[in-house]
């Protein structure tokens, strides 16, 4: 139950100290699992000093055991071994100390580590942290190579030695982190986590030289995948030589076989790019110098042809056929146009022949009443009506007398 105190009934140190100790006392035993940092046995003392660190996080624990406890793997531990430990949790209370009185440690195994990792890649890989179609390619010619490697390593002296012969402009941002060890996966996270925010940096290489599996552990690690995982810059992971196979290497755009292999796919040599530039142009003035003979002899051929030689004997050829086919139209034109005049004339005179006219010229008269309409019968007129007489060259009245003869 939480102590009840206030500014006017404050608890004591000593007491603060023996409640944290009472609460601690209540844990029991557990299994706990990290790396030895530091390791002191003074001789003729029978307790053994440890420091265990979780490798993925800023984080230890002071753990202590009896000499016979430690003897029993005393011939297989070191600092720097992955270890299990089964222990309960005890506080110092005149220190204010929170330390692990270990009952058992026992040492992971290269077998075991394996064993770890493959449980560890098929969880990751169910996760699509290694399929191809994450890969990003790499840029043909990076502005800024970011380096993540041990200080003054080998590996740092190859990458930047090899990718200066190929290409003397490149740069580099480098930084120097452990490669292996306990502080190796928060420095390289935090390093590549670095260069990635960096807009300055094109590609990251982290590279580390070959090493035994559990010197290469910290680039298996799950925060290590999973800080490049989520880069958006590309990048390069040469890490050991082309048997080892880290988790990096999965996750990784590109797996390079060792650092110097990483400089090679990382920068283009420039040597070979000028040679690559030198065979392109001559190839190009091959294939522009083809195509413009091609089209000299094309432009050639044409010239020759008659109608490009010659070009005005076509012109007169074709005025001659105009002049004729208009003389042929103009022959053409006058019979048809004297066939219509005579038909024009037949027709005249046909209408001429049977017009009204031409029969009143030849003697003939016709007989109107007072409306106009013409007398066609006797019985039509009546003695004493007044019709009028139409001939060819006018008209004059008339008077009817009787029924059968007019006046």
């Amino acid at each position: 139950m939480a102590v009840q105190t206030s500014a006017e009934t404050p608890i004591p140190v000593g007491e603060v100290s023996r409640l944290i100790g009472s609460w601690v006392e209540r844990l029991g035993a557990v299994w706990v699992e990290g790396q030895i940092t530091q390791l002191s046995r003074r001789p003729g003392f029978g307790v053994v000093f440890l420091t265990l660190r979780d490798p993925a996080q800023d984080v230890s624990l002071r753990v202590t055991c009896y000499r016979g406890v430690f003897d029993r793997v005393a011939d297989v531990i070191r600092e720097g071994a992955r270890v299990v430990v089964l222990g309960k949790p005890e506080w110092y209370a005149p220190r204010g100390e929170l330390s692990l009185r270990a009952s058992e440690i026992r040492a992971v195994g290269v077998g075991e580590l394996l064993l770890r990792l493959d449980r560890l890649k098929r969880a990751l890989a169910a996760e699509g942290l290694f399929a191809a179609e994450r890969k990003r390619p790499l840029p043909f010619l990076p502005g800024c190579v970011g380096l993540v490697t041990g200080r003054a390593s080998a590996a740092e002296r190859d990458v930047l030695e090899n990718a200066r012969l190929r290409w003397p402009a490149v740069r580099f941002a480098v930084r120097n982190v452990a490669v292996q060890g306990v502080h190796a996966v928060p420095q390289v996270v935090d390093a590549v986590r670095e260069l990635d925010a960096d807009p300055a940096v094109d590609v990251i290489i982290v590279a580390r030289g070959g090493g035994s599996v559990e010197d290469l552990l910290p680039f298996s690690d799950e925060a290590l995948v999973r800080a490049v995982a989520e880069c958006r810059t590309p990048v390069v992971s040469a890490i050991g030589h082309e048997p080892d196979t880290p988790l990096l290497d999965l996750v990784a755009d590109v797996r390079a076989s060792t650092p110097t292999d990483a400089a090679k796919r990382t920068v283009p040599d420039v040597g070979e790019e000028l040679a690559r530039v030198r065979q392109l142009r001559e190839r190009a003035r091959r294939v522009l110098g083809s195509l413009l003979d091609r089209e000299e002899r094309g432009l050639a051929a044409a010239r020759s042809r008659p109608s490009m030689a010659h070009p005005h004997r076509m012109v007169d050829g074709r005025q001659e056929e105009l002049a004729a086919l208009l003389e042929r139209s103009r022959r053409t034109l006058r019979h048809l146009l004297d066939r219509a005049a005579g038909d024009l004339e037949h027709t005249r005179a046909r209408v001429v022949a049977l017009s009204p006219a031409a029969t009143l010229r030849r003697g003939y008269a016709v007989l109107q009443r007072a409306d106009g309409a013409a007398v066609r019968a006797v019985g039509e007129v009546a003695a004493g009506e007044r019709l009028r007489a139409r001939v060819a060259d006018g008209a004059f009245p008339v008077t009817v007398e009787n029924e059968r003869e007019a006046t």
